[in-house]
């Protein structure tokens, strides 16, 4: 959910700015939110927007496809520099939005939307607190699986700090985690081939690795009756 902003530690020629207004969504789900120019035009993505304003027109920009609840996270971090819930050291404030168990990843979601806008607009401090965050959720096979489709969907091939450790996180599981998931596994690595690859090429991987290990250890081993 939404969190109110605080302005305390907010320069006041930041609120003397102009207000800015972020038009989300679409049709009966479209919601407006209201910023100061002065913080918003940190992200490289609005100060892009704010550029092509015309004096005289209406001083909004349109993001239709985004997320409400993640825009809103992007907005609170702009302003206090941390958004709900909050990390401290590493534990993580509790959420009770969140259902438990979590089969639908609603937690590893959200920060994912986060993460995904983060990059985006050109946040990567952000980027790097939803990534924390994605790390200290806890969640089911199910909601894990809907937490991957969605990063190999919306992510870039090139993103590894991301797609990375999805891909590692089934590999070293998957052998137990499939049993509780293997209907929805199987799913996702038919729409996203890149990620049973990845998966694959992890698991391999480690197989070669065990046996290199293996062969070394049988190697000494000879060794050590010849003499």
């Amino acid at each position: 959910m939404y969190t109110e902003l605080v302005f305390n530690s907010c320069s006041s020629s930041y609120l003397r700015s102009p207000i800015v207004e972020l038009v989300i969504g679409s049709g009966d789900a479209q919601t407006t939110l209201s910023a100061h120019q002065g913080l918003l035009v940190q992200a490289p993505y609005f100060q892009a927007e704010v550029d092509r304003f015309v004096a005289g027109s209406p001083r909004h920009i349109e993001l239709p496809n985004d997320d409400i609840d993640a825009c809103a996270a992007v907005l609170e971090y702009i302003y206090k520099g941390d958004y709900f819930p909050t990390v401290s050291g590493n534990t993580m404030e509790y959420d009770p939005t969140v259902p438990s168990p979590d089969d639908s990843g609603v937690a590893l979601l959200r920060h994912a939307r986060v993460y995904t806008l983060a990059k985006r607009f050109g946040l990567p401090a952000l980027a790097g607190v939803a990534h924390k965050k994605i790390h200290l959720t806890q969640s089911t096979a199910k909601g894990e699986i809907a937490y991957a489709r969605f990063v190999y969907k919306e992510t870039s091939a090139e993103d590894e700090a991301i797609r990375k450790p999805v891909a590692a996180f089934w590999a070293t599981r998957s052998h137990v985690l499939r049993h509780e998931a293997e209907q929805e596994f199987k799913r996702l690595c038919l729409e996203h081939p890149q990620f049973g690859f990845d998966v694959l090429s992890l698991v391999l991987d480690m197989q070669e690795k065990r046996s290199q290990r293996a062969e070394a250890s049988s190697q000494s081993g000879r060794k050590r009756q010849r003499q």
